[in-house]
């Protein structure tokens, strides 16, 4: 097997498999193409049901439809946040109770207190570099019975050789409380915590090839804790 070329944050988001500005473009809250068929849940539901001003950050955002649309019908107190690497393309005005943030999500945080009822990752982490570092930063900003719901191919996580990692993977974010559903490649967290996953970030390969979607995705690997590359 050959050893795959790493490469490291700046490089990985220069290139062309991860700046993909087709990322979550068309993709509204309901209906056939949108998020609640993607997250088997459906956003606005979720959030009226929370005793205060719910609150939805959503991650790879692309053009942020999905977040524009819940703007519309949730309440005016309602605290909606979207972060994209490539940014919104819609031409008008984000709505009042919307952020868009152009950023990339892996040196993105929230404001200081700042908790969500709702975080999402629509496909997204098939072009993270760190994808369990992102899963265990975005668990420290669930409010409490926070939900999140991300997309996650176990085959897109590797050893350091390119072997793959995705069962011991999968088994630490099982015992640090995930649900993963194999059928909608879908990982589920209800709650905040702070994670402590085995696994040492080396790099990202974005010549990984497709994923479970079909489309080409980024590998990353890992050696497990104290081990070498």
């Amino acid at each position: 097997m050959t050893k795959p070329t790493l490469l490291g944050a700046d490089a990985l988001e220069r290139s062309s498999v991860v700046a993909n500005n087709t990322m979550n473009r068309e993709r509204g809250l309901t209906g056939v193409n949108s998020y609640a068929r993607e997250l088997g849940l459906d956003p606005t539901a979720h959030l009226t049901a929370r005793p205060a001003a719910p609150s939805w950050l959503d991650l790879c955002s692309g053009e942020g439809r999905a977040l524009r649309e819940a703007a519309a019908v949730l309440p005016p107190d309602a605290v909606l946040t979207a972060v994209d690497l490539v940014g919104p393309l819609a031409p008008t005005p984000a709505p009042p109770a919307l952020e868009e943030i152009v950023a990339s999500v892996m040196v993105w945080v929230p404001p200081p207190g700042r908790t969500y009822d709702l975080i999402t990752c629509v496909h997204g982490l098939h072009y993270v570099g760190d994808q369990l570092g992102l899963l265990a930063r975005a668990a420290s900003w669930l409010a409490p019975d926070g939900l999140l719901l991300a997309h996650f191919d176990p085959d897109s996580v590797r050893r350091p050789d390119g072997s793959p990692a995705g069962r011991a993977v999968l088994s630490a974010l099982r015992a640090a409380g995930f649900r993963y559903s194999a059928r909608h490649h879908r990982l589920r967290l209800r709650g905040p915590r702070t994670l402590r996953l085995p696994f040492r970030y080396l790099g990202a390969d974005p010549a990984a090839g497709p994923n479970c979607t079909g489309q080409p995705a980024v590998g990353s690997h890992y050696a497990p804790e104290g081990g070498t590359p």
